[in-house]
């Protein structure tokens, strides 16, 4: 998603400005850029990284992993993906699969397991390895992009609470002219620290406008159509008609239309990530609005901050390339040309 340098908050380090790739709203000039990473070391035995997916399906997270495994390859760095495919409890085994096998230097982190895995993070941190947290917190504060867990050396993620704030301003201009204005919620799996703080930041937002009802809720997943299409499906037949529908991810809202369209209903549609199908949908008329996300700016912050800390044993703290987007990361018919989309969706 394109802008200008001055949408770009405080300086950062080197490595990490370099890393900035094709960012969401961010510089024009870094989008062909490399992750800045010297290939000074290409006859040596290259260094090992565990690279720990919730989901290796999920499109967002397959992004930034492109970028990190282009980054790798410039830095003689071999990454190994561990896919927890959204099981609870998958990330600490595969943790300790880590630690067992004695040949990674560190680990970058993406999983939905929250606080829970922070026992075995802390046994990989005794071990000596280095720890990145990536797209999902791990902790207990889900307003923050700081590490939580004594030791991590980087998060680079946007806090799920001011995306939801962020879900709920868009609501209120979309319900602006309506009262009541009817809305559908639908969560990727309600239960998710993420998908909690997301509705929490909403309800936090939404809360101050009595003419803003939500009618219903639906569970719409991550992955694919076919699940928000069959939850909108249920949706439509207990409440026929309202006038929003607002998903926590944009995966949901593409399920969503399929719904709708086959019903022929028209309703604004509100999503999360700032996917190519929310930016031709928004374009297009078919989508109101959505709230804009770089995987792939992410994915090169968190290969950057990695290599800080294992070869300058330097720590980068929390990183959110959300607070450098235009508008503040909201997607509108107004503004639309000034984003470009980081993912598919």
């Amino acid at each position: 998603m394109k802008s200008h340098t001055r949408f770009l908050a405080a300086p950062l380090s080197a490595a990490v400005a370099v890393a900035m790739v094709s960012g969401c709203a961010l510089t024009q000039s870094s989008k062909n850029e490399g992750s800045g990473a010297s290939t000074s070391g290409a006859s040596k035995a290259p260094v090992q990284i565990a690279y720990l997916t919730a989901s290796a399906a999920n499109v967002w997270l397959a992004a930034s992993a492109k970028a990190m495994a282009a980054d790798a390859v410039k830095a003689n760095v071999k990454i190994t993906t561990f896919d927890a495919k959204f099981q609870p409890g998958a990330a600490a085994k595969q943790i300790q699969d880590v630690i067992a096998a004695k040949k990674y230097k560190g680990i970058i982190l993406a999983t939905s397991d929250g606080a829970a895995v922070i026992p075995a993070v802390q046994q990989a941190l005794k071990a000596g390895l280095k720890i990145v947290v990536l797209n999902q917190i791990v902790g207990a504060k889900l307003n923050t992009a700081d590490p939580q867990v004594a030791g991590v050396s980087a998060s680079v993620l946007a806090p799920p609470q001011a995306t939801g704030d962020r879900l709920g301003k868009l609501t209120v201009m979309a319900c602006a002219k309506i009262d009541p204005c009817r809305v559908v919620y639908m969560f990727g799996q309600k239960g998710l620290p993420f998908d909690d703080a997301v509705r929490k930041g909403f309800n936090s937002v939404i809360s101050g406008h009595v003419n803003i009802r939500v009618i219903a809720e639906a569970q719409g997943g991550f992955l694919g159509t076919d699940q928000p299409r069959k939850a909108t499906q249920d949706v439509i037949q207990a409440h026929p008609s309202f006038d929003v529908l607002v998903g926590s991810g944009d995966q949901q809202i593409q399920g969503a239309l399929l719904a709708l369209d086959q019903a022929g209903k028209k309703v604004k549609l509100i999503g999360v990530g700032g996917s190519e199908h929310a930016i031709s949908g928004i374009k297009a008329g078919t989508w109101w609005g959505d709230v804009a996300g770089a995987p792939i700016t992410e994915g090169h912050q968190a290969f950057a901050a990695m290599m800080e800390a294992i070869r300058d044993h330097k720590d980068l703290g929390g990183i959110d390339v959300t607070t450098r987007l235009v508008n503040n990361g909201l997607i509108t018919k107004a503004n639309v040309d000034k984003f470009t989309a980081q993912w598919a969706g």
